[in-house]
């Protein structure tokens, strides 16, 4: 009974099922929020909804007889147990907001697919890098919040008359939204050298800080590549050393029949 539920659990197929339940559901959840599609078909959505809580709680149960205290000592396990979980809380009152928790359904489609789970724990092993470039973001941010509001609160205080109106206003030239027509050059017509000062901030925060991070982040996909790539060919290498291992004890009992036959000859 053991080996069953074992070999159902690991088998692909199963997996696939499961991917299939949890796409459905993202489409049922998108569909939840047109008010047409909840007048006709509501009932049906849940249903279905109460239907993947079902295979989901048999999935988590079936894992958890096969791998026992293995499955609460893998992170990826406990990701989707307590994602499971929410959906036994009460909807109502103060547990409201864990209702709308459910769309976080949709991200066991991370644990569920070996390819996105590679690259999440890629991209977990470069947020120390990540972070050390998002301090240095912030207190440049900081240094030029202050600098902008000592320089124009006065004539647009709308946009840098305190600290945090110009980190938000600073956020939104750093994004290149509506920072020239909508920023820059109304400020530029009160104060002509304002380009003096937003031009290295675009250059610094834009064009050097956000591409740190992107390279970073391609970084760590390469290295994901390339340990890829090292695991196949050390697959490789393994299969070769066993064949040249299994060649040669051939070769022996060859030897050996050979010499067999030579006796009785």
């Amino acid at each position: 009974m053991y080996d069953k539920i074992e070999k159902l659990v690991d088998s692909s197929k199963f997996q696939n099922f499961i991917m299939v339940v949890i796409i459905f559901n993202g489409i049922t959840m998108g569909l939840e929020t047109s008010k047409s599609y909840m007048a006709d078909y509501g009932t049906y959505f849940h249903m279905f909804d109460k239907l993947v809580i079902v295979i989901f709680t048999i999935e988590i149960l079936l894992r958890i007889y096969v791998y026992r205290m293995f499955f609460f000592k893998d992170g990826w396990s406990l990701f989707d147990f307590s994602i499971v979980a929410i959906a036994f809380f009460p909807s109502g009152g103060s547990f409201e907001v864990l209702r709308i928790l459910r769309v976080l359904r949709l991200l066991r489609l991370v644990t569920v697919m070996p390819q996105m789970r590679k690259i999440v724990m890629a991209l977990v092993g470069v947020m120390p890098g990540i972070g050390a470039i998002a301090g240095l973001l912030m207190l440049l941010f900081y240094i030029f919040a202050i600098m902008a509001t000592n320089l124009y609160a006065d004539t647009f205080p709308e946009w840098f008359g305190s600290l945090s109106a110009s980190i938000y206003t600073l956020f939104q030239i750093m994004t290149l939204e509506s920072w020239s027509m909508g920023i820059v050059r109304p400020v530029m017509e009160v104060h002509p050298y304002a380009w003096i000062f937003f031009v290295p901030y675009i250059l610094i925060a834009t064009f050097i800080m956000i591409n740190l991070i992107i390279a970073v982040v391609v970084d760590a996909m390469s290295d994901l590549t390339k340990k890829e790539e090292e695991n196949i060919i050390d697959g490789v290498k393994v299969l070769e050393d066993g064949s040249a291992v299994e060649i040669k004890k051939l070769q022996m009992e060859i030897q050996e029949l050979k010499e067999i036959l030579l006796k009785k000859v």
